[in-house]
This record gives C-alpha cells, sequence and structure tokens, in this order.
C-alpha cells in the first residue's frame, strides 16, 4: 500500500506549527550596563587640509624629479648608443653575430668553448 491509498489518494499533509514569540527574543548573552547604546567612537582623525594640499606638493614635486631623471638617462643612452651603432657598422658581420641568439645544450661546457 502506498501513501495515497492510507490517505484519501492524497500525500499526507502536516500542520505548521504557530510561530512562538520566545524564539524571536532570545535572552542576551551579556547583560548591559545600560539600555542606551553608546555611538560608536570615530578613531579616524582628519588630516587639515593644509596638510593634505603640502603632501599632494611634495609628491608632485618628486614625481617631476623622476621623470626629469629618466629623460636625462634616456639622452646619455642615445649618445652612447649612437657612438656604438658606427663602431658595429664599421666591423663587417659584427651585428650578425651581436644579434644571434646563444644557448647552451646538455652536455656543452661553457669553459671549454671555443669562438
Amino acid at each position: 500500500m502506498g501513501h495515497k491509498a492510507k490517505n484519501g489518494g492524497a500525500f499526507p499533509k502536516h500542520e505548521k506549527k504557530a510561530a512562538t514569540a520566545a524564539l524571536a527574543e532570545k535572552p542576551p548573552k551579556f547583560y548591559p550596563a545600560d539600555d542606551v547604546k553608546k555611538p560608536l567612537v570615530n578613531k579616524r582623525k582628519a588630516q587639515p587640509t593644509k596638510l593634505r594640499c603640502v603632501v599632494r606638493m611634495v609628491l608632485a614635486h618628486s614625481y617631476q624629479e623622476k621623470n626629469v631623471l629618466p629623460r636625462d638617462k634616456k639622452d646619455d643612452q642615445k649618445s652612447v648608443d649612437a657612438a656604438l651603432i658606427k663602431s658595429i657598422e664599421a666591423v663587417p658581420d659584427l651585428k650578425s653575430y651581436l644579434g644571434a641568439g646563444f644557448s647552451l645544450k646538455a652536455g656543452m661546457k661553457p669553459h671549454d668553448l671555443v669562438f
């Protein structure tokens, strides 16, 4: 016999239990000293706007100095590269030699290699 035959051709239905008010109000874990909640204290202190402006100015100045230094280095590197390129072009096959890939295979000993 199945469930339907026992219950007049329908599945059994259970009545829901009434929600109790006791579950809605749980007792507190700790007893508060006062019933009034205290507002949370703001631990962060706002920096004065003058200080923020000074910090921004200092950071901007250091950033500008860093930008000036790499530009100087780039100019120096270009002058060095120009002299190197002239000397590399003077020697035949040196450009292809310097551009060739180099790798060691298994069993190759770098101290035994002859170029």
